[in-house]
């Protein structure tokens, strides 16, 4: 295969993992890291490091957008980066010892319990009328969002649950360069009982943030290739873009899906080539 055929090939899988990230909160590290190892061979940790730098891209591309339309909570992003960023450092330092093979059969794991709590939620998360988290009126987390139907209010339950899984997701972003967006997103919107979409784009607003952190572990050791990066980058925030336009006007329910399927596709290919030790 030619440079320019490749570069070609990982611009549109870029797109893709940018277009995918903005609508479900995932960075777009779940498409970037299978695209690289099962379809180009791409050693693990270099993969992840190309995903860490992807998931900046995307969180740029789209946090801008979601903040202008008033749906992320900046509050609750910045609260929750202190977890993420302590976690994603750790996790980093753990990547780097952790054999390959173990760290594809995880991610694999994490994103098919992240696929199948998404798919089997019914419900969407705006009470204004449930019960006030003492915390989260103290840190006045409490907020609303523009729907088609009018402005929504809600209220954010369980502060310290929600902050200990986000401790939980910046490990696991370290570990496995997918930005923890799946777990954040999950933690958001089941623990925390914050709408699924201000779930999505806050968690656009955080994965920046926590990728920056644990890609420092990453840049020092030598697994971030700027060749390999600098076309997913772009495809990326392309991608990212595109997405930002679509979410306001999506169905939840869609969206739901559409993250569940692909994330279990994906995490049945790593877990495989994890174990049978093709990677």
């Amino acid at each position: 295969m030619s440079i320019s055929v490749f570069i070609l090939i990982l611009f549109l899988g870029a797109i893709l993992a940018g277009f995918l990230g903005a609508l479900t909160g995932l960075g777009g590290g779940v498409v970037v890291i299978p695209l690289l190892t099962l379809g180009f061979g791409v050693d693990m940790r270099y993969a992840i490091g190309a995903a860490l730098v992807t998931s900046i891209a995307s969180s740029s591309g789209a946090a801008a957008a979601y903040i202008k339309e008033g749906i992320t909570n900046v509050r609750i992003g910045m609260f929750l980066e202190i977890a993420t960023t302590t976690g994603a450092v750790m996790g980093a330092v753990i990547a780097i010892w952790l054999d390959k093979q173990y760290i594809a059969i995880l991610f694999g794991c994490v994103l098919i319990f992240s696929a199948i709590r998404t798919i089997t939620k019914k419900e969407d998360h705006s009470d204004p009328n449930a019960p006030e988290d003492k915390l989260a009126a103290k840190l006045k987390l409490n907020s609303s969002y523009p729907t088609k139907d009018g402005v929504v209010a809600y209220k954010v339950q369980n502060v310290a649950t929600g902050y200990s899984l986000m401790t939980l997701a910046g490990i696991l972003s370290g570990l496995l360069g997918i930005g923890s967006g799946a777990l954040k997103v999950l933690a958001m919107d089941t623990a925390m009982k914050i709408p699924f979409k201000v779930s999505t784009t806050t968690s656009n607003f955080m994965v920046g943030v926590t990728a920056a952190a644990s890609a420092v572990i990453y840049l020092q050791r030598g697994y971030i290739d700027p060749g390999l990066c600098m076309p997913i980058v772009v495809g990326v925030l392309l991608g990212a873009f595109i997405g930002s336009k679509i979410l306001p006007k999506a169905n939840v329910k869609r969206l739901r899906q559409l993250f569940s399927v692909v994330i279990f596709i994906l995490a049945l290919s790593m877990m495989y080539n994890g174990i049978t030790g093709k990677l």
